[in-house]
């Protein structure tokens, strides 16, 4: 089964279609074609490092006549965005002011949305919970009078 984190837009919209399941583990699709992915999913600051960066590496390599090691050095970029893409993809939501609603585990997107919908509907029903009241602190302990290590104590009183 995969780990779905669900995220709701901004405002709180009632559409069912507002929600973006974003599957949470390794994405092969990242992995092989890493700056088009993160293009794709409209990163734009991301996509633009990583073919700046995978573009430097590889004139390096040719410069250096390391080939090896810039192949290797871009393959660890793509490891990297097919590893951590999808946790790119979460933090530029939050940065546009999504929430993450929570997370669901379930064998596909669809069955994600269902159970999402189904819990969603659970919450709706229970009650709010009653407000937590707080006693106000100055009536907690009775007025201290006296010296304490050298600092005087004042009760409050005007």
């Amino acid at each position: 089964m995969a780990i779905y984190v669900v995220m709701e837009p901004p405002g709180r919209t009632e559409a069912a279609d507002a929600t973006i399941f974003v599957r949470d583990g390794f994405s092969w699709l990242a992995f092989l074609l890493a700056p088009l992915w993160l293009a794709w999913h409209r990163l734009w600051v991301e996509a633009a490092l990583a073919f700046v960066a995978m573009g430097v590496i590889s004139l390096l390599g040719q410069r250096l006549g390391l080939d090896w090691a810039s192949s290797a050095l871009s393959l660890l970029v793509s490891l990297y965005i097919g590893l951590e893409g999808q946790g790119l993809r979460i933090a530029a939501l939050r940065r546009r002011g999504w929430h993450e609603w929570g997370v669901i585990q379930a064998d596909n997107q669809d069955d994600a949305d269902i159970r999402q919908t189904l819990d969603a509907e659970a919450l709706a029903d229970e009650p709010a919970p009653m407000p937590r009241i707080v006693p106000d602190a100055s009536l907690a302990r009775p007025a201290q009078t006296g010296l304490t290590l050298g600092l005087t104590h004042t009760s409050g009183k005007a």
